[in-house]
């Protein structure tokens, strides 16, 4: 029988082979590439699909943040605070993601979605009617919640498999 565990976790399994395949291979300028001015490079996005998930889940498990706990953070040595998720971003906060490797995008995904996996892993369907914020109206509950992230994570996934299609077609 499927639980609502199993599809979380196939779901966010897909976040991570999404992103990782969306990053393999690419230089440092392809990662960075804008197809508009304003447009989000590929390195943005895999880093905030990161930052979101890891951030999110973090709060709803009860842990700390992967990006500060286990050294991302110093890795990418970006010039945002600690908290920072990418939410409302300009696009020349956008451009300031960049230096990091398709690696270290694909690893940092890699990372947030195991534990993140592991988690969801030790829970059972009555877990995922939990409230988790009460500042919304209808208050948000875990399911909610972790639905929510995987939708932002696919699309923003899916984002960056699109401008990676834009970036290849436009080199050769």
């Amino acid at each position: 029988m499927t639980t609502s565990a199993d599809i979380l976790i196939d779901s966010f399994t897909r976040v991570k082979e999404t992103s990782r395949r969306a990053a393999k291979g690419l230089s440092q300028s392809q990662l960075e590439a804008r197809i508009d001015p304003n447009a989000n490079t590929i390195s943005w996005l895999l880093w905030h699909i990161g930052r979101v998930q890891d951030a999110q889940v973090a709060d709803v498990a009860g842990f700390g943040q992967l990006w500060t706990s286990d050294g991302w953070m110093q890795r990418f040595a970006l010039p945002f605070e600690p908290g920072e998720t990418g939410y409302a971003q300009s696009a020349a906060e956008v451009a300031q993601v960049a230096g990091a490797s398709a690696e270290l995008l694909a690893d940092y995904v890699t990372a947030v979605c195991d534990r993140t996996v592991a988690y969801v892993a030790t829970l059972a369907d009555d877990d995922f009617d939990r409230i988790v914020d009460t500042r919304w109206k209808p208050p948000v509950t875990l399911a909610a919640r972790l639905v929510s992230v995987v939708s932002d994570d696919l699309q923003h996934a899916g984002q960056a498999a699109f401008i990676r299609g834009v970036v290849e077609r436009t080199a050769s």
